[in-house]
C-alpha cells in the first residue's frame, strides 16, 4: 500500500473469485454466439462447432454460480434470492438471469441431440439404455412431425437465446458500471466492454476446444469452419479494442479529478496486466497473429496452429481484463491518494485453491457431456442414425453401450 487510504480499504473486498465469476459468464454468452449464428444466420462453416459450443455453454453454465456461492459466507443461503424475491435489487438480477437462460439453454440442447438420445437409448443396454433412456424422457419414437416441430423450436431459442445471453453478461457489467464512487468502473460503456470481450473469449474458447477435442477423437479439423471462427473473433476483438480505447479517451478528454489516481494505477499496480497481458500478449499480438492467418499463404498445419495459440493469448488477455476491472477497481483508495496492492492467497477461503477447481470443474463436465453425447453428427452413426458413408466400427470396451466411430 502507498499513499492515503481509508482503514475499511486495506482488505480488498471481491478477490479473485468475483474475478472468476465474469470470467466464466462470458464464456457461456460468448460460446453460445457461435451456435446461434449457425442455427439463426445459417453460417453453414459453423456447423461443426455448433453441438460443441452448447455443450460448452451448458457446461460453464452450470458453474458460473459457483464463485459467488465459494464467496459468500454462507452459501446455502444463496437459494433465498428465489424463496423471497426482490427484483429491485441489482445484486439478486443474476439468480434470475441464470434460471431463465439455463432453462432456456437446456432445452436447446435437450431438442438438439434429442434424436441421438432416442438413438442410443434403442441401441443400449443395461445402465447405458436407463440412462438415455431417461435423458429422452422415456419417448423413444420421433415422429417425422415431430421432429420438424423441434427444429422449429431450436431456431425459436437460439433467436430468444442471442438477447438472454446479452442481457446474462451485460449485466455483470451494468454492476460494475453502475457503482458511481468509483472512478476506475463508472462507465456507460462498461456493460458493452464486457459483452464484446464476452464473444470474444467464447469464440477464442471454442476455437481451441474444436482443436483438442479433434485431436482427442481422432478427427479431422475442419479448416474453414477455423477460419470462419478467426474472421469472426477476429471482428469482435477489434470492436473490444475500439471500445476500451474509446473509455480511455473520454476519461482523459474529461480529465476529472480521478484522473491522476486511474494513471498511478495503470502505470504502477497494473503495469504488466493491463499494458503487457491484456493489450499487449492478449489483444495486440492474437489480432496480429489472426490477420496474418487470414491474408498470408500459410499450410494448413501451420495456420492452424497460430489460430490456436491467437485463440489461447485471448483467452488469457481476457482473463487479465477481468482481474483488472475487478481487481484494479478496489485498488484506488476512495481518497484518490493512495493505491492498494492485492496478491491472491494460495490456501484461503477465497484463495488459488478454491478458485483453480472452480475454473478447472466446466471442463470436466464438458468432458462427460462430450463423453454421453455425440459431438457431431457423424458420431451417431453406430446408434442406428443413418449415415452418407459407412465407417469403420470398432471394437466397444464398454458392454452396453453403442460402439461410437472413433472411439478407443
Amino acid at each position: 500500500m502507498e499513499g492515503f487510504l481509508y482503514p475499511n480499504e486495506a482488505e480488498i473486498q471481491w478477490s479473485i473469485l468475483i474475478v472468476l465469476y465474469p470470467y466464466i459468464t462470458g464464456l457461456v454468452a460468448g460460446a453460445f454466439i457461435i451456435s446461434a449464428l449457425h442455427q439463426v444466420f445459417g453460417i453453414a462453416n459453423l456447423d461443426k462447432v455448433a453441438r460443441l459450443s452448447l455443450l460448452t455453454a451448458l457446461a460453464f453454465l452450470l458453474v458460473a454460480p459457483l464463485p459467488l456461492q465459494a464467496h459468500l459466507g454462507r452459501p446455502e443461503r444463496g437459494i433465498e434470492i428465489f424463496i423471497t424475491p426482490q427484483f429491485r435489487s441489482a445484486m439478486a438480477g443474476f439468480g434470475y438471469i441464470w434460471l431463465f437462460y439455463f432453462i432456456l439453454l437446456t432445452t436447446e440442447v435437450w431438442l438438439v441431440f434429442r434424436k441421438d438420445i432416442v438413438a442410443y437409448a434403442n441401441s443400449s443396454r443395461g445402465i447405458w439404455k436407463t440412462l438415455y433412456t431417461a435423458l429422452a424422457l422415456g419417448v423413444l419414437e420421433i415422429p417425422e412431425g415431430a421432429a420438424r416441430l423441434d427444429e422449429k423450436i431450436i431456431k425459436i431459442l437460439a433467436a430468444i437465446g442471442i438477447p438472454a445471453a446479452a442481457m446474462l453478461h451485460g449485466y455483470v457489467g451494468f454492476l460494475f458500471g453502475s457503482v458511481k464512487a468509483n472512478p476506475w468502473w463508472s462507465t456507460p460503456l462498461m456493460p458493452i466492454i464486457f459483452l464484446i470481450s464476452a464473444i470474444v473469449s467464447g469464440i477464442a474458447l471454442l476455437m481451441v476446444l474444436y482443436a483438442v477435442v479433434s485431436w482427442i477423437k481422432k478427427e479431422a479439423i475442419d479448416q474453414d469452419c477455423m477460419d470462419t471462427m478467426g474472421k469472426w473473433l477476429l471482428g469482435f476483438l477489434a470492436v473490444a479494442v475500439t471500445v476500451e480505447g474509446l473509455e480511455i479517451i473520454s476519461m482523459l478528454y474529461e480529465s476529472e479529478e480521478s484522473l491522476e489516481a486511474i494513471t498511478q494505477l495503470i502505470t504502477r499496480r497494473l503495469q504488466i496486466s493491463y499494458l503487457v497481458i491484456q493489450l499487449g500478449f492478449g489483444s495486440a499480438l492474437p489480432a496480429l497473429a489472426l490477420v496474418v492467418t487470414q491474408g498470408a499463404n500459410l499450410k494448413r498445419q501451420t495456420k492452424r496452429l497460430v489460430q490456436v495459440a491467437a485463440a489461447s493469448l485471448i483467452l488469457v488477455g481476457v482473463f487479465s481484463m477481468r482481474w483488472n476491472v475487478v481487481i484494479g477497481g478496489q485498488l484506488i483508495s476512495k481518497s484518490l491518494r493512495g493505491l492498494n496492492s492485492y496478491v491472491p492467497p494460495i490456501i484461503d477461503r477465497e484463495g488459488l485453491i478454491v478458485a483453480v477447481p472452480i475454473l478447472v470443474l466446466p471442463f470436466i463436465i464438458l468432458a462427460t457431456l462430450l463423453y454421453v453425447l455425440p459431438v457431431w453428427e457423424d458420431e451417431a452413426m453406430a446408434a442406428g442414425r443413418p449415415a452418407s458413408t459407412p465407417r469403420r466400427t470398432l471394437r466397444n470396451p464398454f458392454p452396453g453401450r453403442p460402439t461410437r466411430p472413433g472411439s478407443r
